[in-house]
């Protein structure tokens, strides 16, 4: 077993989860992926059909600390011997409103590349 950490997507808490390292990651949402099963974080998860865990944020797995919202690791999920990417994402990260290039004023640094 090996001890791998995780933070909340909202909180930024860490959770640790002993688990194989044969599994393999696919992401960790706010939100869970369209299709997967999820196990909860203190059921023994590597042996079962489980595609991720939930996890609690701000149970065992991470001390006592965090926000108390529920989020989701998703596991590298296979059907036919095809990696299966969810038509439909859950989760669409939040936009931010700021400027973009050429609406600044100044003539500070550009990461444009265009000169």
């Amino acid at each position: 077993m090996t001890a791998v950490r995780y933070y909340c997507p909202r909180c930024g808490a860490i959770a640790e989860l002993d688990r194989e390292g044969y599994l393999a990651d696919k992401c960790v949402t706010p939100v869970p992926l369209d299709g997967w099963e999820y196990a909860d974080a203190y059921d023994d998860f590597d042996d079962s059909a489980a595609d991720g865990v939930e996890i609690v944020c701000g149970a065992a797995e991470t001390e006592g600390e965090g926000c108390g919202d529920v989020y989701y690791l998703s596991f590298v999920k296979f059907e036919d011997g095809e990696e299966v990417d969810p038509k439909e994402r859950s989760f669409v990260p939040p936009s931010v409103d700021g400027p973009s290039i050429g609406e600044s004023e100044d003539d500070g640094p550009r990461f444009d590349f265009e000169p």
